[in-house]
C-alpha cells in the first residue's frame, strides 16, 4: 500500500528569505526570529533552539534532510523547545553573536549553527552541523536534545547562571583590542605587515594559506598597493600568480564566467560550487586594478566574462542584484556545472579533441568521476606545444564555450537566493564603476548609477531621514540596515561620484556618514557598533573589525571618513579614522591576512594620501583619462568652473584648458596642464617613499 506523505506547514511561510522558505514545510514547527516567538518562550519557560544557515549552505540542506524533516525528531523539538530559524544574511547581527557564542563554547564555528538559548536570549550551548546519530565523532541531534532539555529541567538555574557568564564575557570581548593598542608611530608599519602576508604566500599555487583556499581579495588589493609604492617585484608576482591561478582553475566558472566561493584544494581545481554576490563584486575590482596596474588584457576578460554572468543570473529586472547560486542542484553538489567527455564530444564534434585537451577534460574525470573545466597553458602555451595558429585556438575555445553554455541552460539550475542585500548590491556598485574605468565600457557605469539609485529608493525607511534596511524582496524591504550595509553605501556613492563627477553624490556619502556617526558610535572608544543605537532585540551590540570574505564595517567606515574628512575639509572625521586606525594597527600588522581592508588605507600613513584635483574646460574627460590609470591611495575631485562646494576646489586656477594639482593635506604641487605630467609626479612621490 502506498504511503502518503503528510504535508506540514510551520510559521516560515511567511517569510520571504528562500533560506526560511526551504524549511516551511518541515514538521518542526519553527518561527522566525520574533517577538511572538521570545514571549512565547518566556511563558512557556522553554529554551529557544535558533538554528542558523543560508540558502547555498550544502551542510545546512543535509541536516534538514536527516533531522529537520523527520517527524519523530520534530515532534521532540516541538515538545521541548521553541524553534527558530534564522538567515544569517538577513540578520547577520544575530549571526555575529550567537556564532561568537558557540566558538567560546566548542573552539569552532560554521553553517548550519544551531544554538541553545534561555528565555532572556543568552546562549548556553551550541555547534554546528549534527548528524542524526553518532557519527563522525559528533555526538547525535537526538542525544543532544534529549540531553539539552533534561539539563534545563533538572539544572535550570546552573544553565541560567552559564549562560549570563558567557554573554558577560562576549560583551568584554569587544575591548579585546585594547591590548593591541598603539599609536601611529614613524616606522613604516606596512612594511611588517608585508613580511607577516609574505610567510603565508603559497609560491607554487598562488593565494595566502592552504586549503581550503579563498581568493583573499583584500590581502591581495594590499599587494598591489605595497608594490606600487616599494616595486618589491614579490608583491606583484604573488598577486599575479594568485589571479593567473584563480582565472584558470576550477574555482572560476569556464564556461559560464563568475567565481566559486572558495577552493577544497590548493590547486583552485575543485571550488564549493555556490556562487556568493559579495565574491563576483570584490574579485572585479581586484582584477580590474591588476589590469590597471599590469595591463594584463587577460584581465579584461575575467572582468567582462564575471560581469555577463552576474548581469545574466544574479540581476533583479526592477533593479538590484540577487544574492547567491546554491552549490547544489537535483540535491547533487556541482552537477550543474560538471561535464562527462562523451557529453562534449556530442556538442562539439570535430572540435572536441583540442578543447578537451585545452581544459583537462578526460574519460575518467578529475573530481568524482566527472571533469571541472580548468586550464593548465595560456593560450601561448597551448599554441607553442600543440602547434595550433593562436587565433584559430582561441576560435575554437570561444565558440565551445558558447555552445556548451547553450546545452548547459538546458539542465536543471541550482537554487536561486533571490534576496537583495543592502551591503552586497553597494559592493557590487563598486565593482562596476571600477570595472568602467579599467575597460571605458560605458554600461558598466550606467549599471552602477542606476543600482545606486535602485538602492537609495527602495531600501530607504523614511524619506526625512538616512536610515535604511538591510534587505529587499517582492517590493518590501526589512531589517535594519547594519554597519557594513551603511559603510559600504557610503563608499559606493564615492566610487559613482568619481564616474559622474556630481557633487551630489558626495553630498549623499555625508549625509549617511553623520547617520553613522549619530547611531553606530560608542562614546568610550573609536570603533562603531555593528548595529544601531535603537535596534532592541539583540543580548548584546557587537564590534566586527577583522576583515573577513567581506570587509568590517569598521575598516570600511574608516576609509570613508579618512576620504570624506579630505574632500570636505572636515577635520573631526580625519581624526576619528587615524583614532580608529591607531586601535587596529598592531593587531594588523601581527594578523595581516585577517585585517586586508585596514590595512590598504593604513599604506596611507606610510606613503602619503593624494590629494588630486583637476580644473577647468575638459576636466571631466581628463579626470576619466586618469581613471585608467592604477592610483592607490587617493581621492579625485574636479570642477569645469569655480562654483562648488568641495573646499580641495577653493583658491584654485580655472582657464581654458585643464589643470592638474597633486596636494597632500591640502598643501599643493605646482600645477601641471597634462595627464602624463601628474602621473609622473605621483610616480616620483612613489619611488621617493
Amino acid at each position: 500500500m502506498e504511503t502518503v506523505k503528510k504535508i506540514f506547514t510551520n510559521q516560515l511561510i511567511n517569510e520571504s528569505s528562500p533560506y526560511l522558505l526551504q524549511h516551511a514545510h518541515n514538521p518542526v514547527n519553527w518561527f522566525p526570529w520574533s517577538n511572538e516567538a521570545i514571549e512565547k518562550s518566556r511563558n512557556e519557560n522553554k529554551p529557544i533552539l535558533v538554528s542558523i544557515g543560508y540558502a547555498a549552505c550544502h551542510w545546512c540542506h543535509v541536516m534538514e534532510h536527516e533531522s529537520f524533516e523527520n517527524e519523530e525528531v520534530a515532534m521532540f523539538m516541538n515538545e521541548n523547545f521553541i524553534n527558530i530559524k534564522i538567515d544569517r544574511e538577513e540578520r547577520p547581527d544575530l549571526d555575529n553573536i550567537y556564532m561568537e557564542a558557540v566558538q567560546i563554547m566548542s573552539g569552532s564555528g560554521g553553517w548550519p549553527l544551531n544554538v541553545f538559548l534561555t528565555p532572556a536570549l543568552k546562549p548556553f550551548y551550541g555547534g554546528t552541523y549534527f548528524p542524526p546519530k553518532p557519527a563522525y565523532n559528533r555526538p547525535g541531534w537526538i542525544q543532544i536534545l534529549n540531553g539539552i532539555s533534561q539539563a534545563w529541567h533538572e539544572r535550570k538555574n546552573e544553565i541560567i547562571n552559564q549562560s549570563n557568564d558567557l554573554t558577560e564575557l562576549m560583551q568584554g570581548r569587544n575591548d579585546l583590542l585594547n591590548k593591541y593598542q598603539t599609536k601611529i608611530s614613524d616606522a613604516k608599519i606596512s612594511h611588517q605587515a608585508f613580511k607577516k602576508l609574505e610567510e603565508q604566500f603559497d609560491k607554487t599555487e598562488g593565494g595566502i594559506g592552504g586549503a581550503p583556499k579563498f581568493p583573499s581579495t583584500y590581502s591581495l588589493n594590499f599587494l598591489m598597493q605595497y608594490y606600487f609604492f616599494t616595486k618589491n617585484e614579490s608583491a606583484i608576482k604573488q598577486v599575479r600568480l594568485s589571479l593567473d591561478k584563480m582565472m584558470y582553475g576550477g574555482i572560476y566558472d569556464q564556461i559560464g564566467g563568475g567565481f566559486s566561493r572558495y577552493s577544497t584544494d590548493d590547486k583552485w581545481l575543485a571550488p564549493h560550487f555556490e556562487k556568493m554576490l559579495y565574491d563576483n563584486a570584490l574579485l572585479v575590482s581586484t582584477y580590474a586594478d591588476a589590469y590597471k596596474l599590469t595591463k594584463d588584457k587577460n584581465y579584461l576578460r575575467i572582468i567582462d566574462e564575471t560581469l555577463a554572468f552576474v548581469n545574466r543570473e544574479l540581476k533583479n529586472p526592477d533593479g538590484g542584484f540577487y544574492s547567491s547560486l546554491d552549490a547544489d542542484s537535483e540535491g547533487v553538489e556541482g552537477k550543474f556545472y560538471v561535464w562527462d567527455k562523451k557529453e562534449i564530444e556530442n556538442i562539439l564534434k570535430e572540435d572536441t579533441g583540442i578543447f578537451c585537451s585545452y581544459y583537462n577534460v578526460s574519460e575518467k574525470g578529475n573530481w568524482e568521476g566527472k571533469n571541472i573545466l580548468n586550464v593548465k597553458k595560456s593560450n601561448e602555451e597551448f599554441s607553442k606545444t600543440t602547434g595550433i595558429e593562436k587565433s584559430g585556438l582561441e576560435k575554437i575555445i570561444s565558440e565551445g564555450k558558447k555552445k556548451l553554455l547553450m546545452e548547459r541552460e538546458k539542465r536543471i539550475r541550482p537554487a536561486l537566493d533571490d534576496k537583495i542585500i543592502l551591503s552586497w548590491n553597494a559592493l557590487m556598485i563598486s565593482a562596476f564603476a571600477n570595472a568602467e574605468k579599467a575597460t571605458g565600457n560605458k554600461l558598466y557605469a550606467e549599471t552602477a548609477i542606476s543600482t545606486l539609485n535602485f538602492l537609495l529608493k527602495k531600501f530607504k525607511v523614511d524619506e526625512n531621514q538616512s536610515a535604511f534596511h538591510h534587505n529587499h524582496k517582492n517590493g518590501e524591504s526589512k531589517n535594519p540596515a547594519f554597519l557594513d550595509d551603511y559603510a559600504s553605501l557610503i563608499k559606493a556613492c564615492i566610487d559613482v561620484y568619481e564616474l559622474t563627477f556630481e557633487i551630489s553624490w558626495l553630498s549623499k556619502a555625508k549625509d549617511l556618514t553623520h547617520y553613522v556617526i549619530e547611531h553606530f558610535s560608542d562614546s568610550n572608544e573609536p570603533l562603531f557598533f555593528f548595529t544601531p543605537d535603537w535596534q532592541n532585540d539583540i543580548v548584546i551590540r557587537k564590534k566586527e573589525y577583522f576583515d573577513n570574505a567581506i570587509a568590517s564595517g569598521n575598516s570600511m567606515m574608516a576609509e570613508n571618513l579618512y576620504k570624506l574628512g579630505l574632500i570636505f575639509d572636515k577635520s573631526a572625521w580625519r581624526d576619528d579614522a587615524i583614532n580608529m586606525y591607531s586601535k587596529i594597527q598592531n593587531i594588523a600588522t601581527q594578523f595581516s591576512s585577517s585585517f586586508g581592508n585596514w590595512l590598504l588605507t593604513l599604506n596611507a600613513f606610510d606613503f602619503g594620501f593624494n590629494e588630486i584635483v583637476i580644473t577647468g574646460k575638459e576636466s571631466i574627460l581628463n579626470a576619466e583619462q586618469l581613471n585608467k590609470n592604477y592610483l592607490p591611495i587617493n581621492i579625485l575631485v574636479t570642477s569645469e568652473n569655480k562654483q562648488s562646494e568641495i573646499p580641495l576646489l577653493n583658491d584654485k586656477q580655472f582657464s581654458d584648458t585643464s589643470i592638474f594639482y597633486l596636494c597632500r593635506n591640502y598643501s599643493c604641487d605646482q600645477p601641471v596642464h597634462l595627464v602624463e605630467e601628474l602621473l609622473r609626479k605621483i610616480d616620483a612621490f612613489a619611488i621617493q617613499t
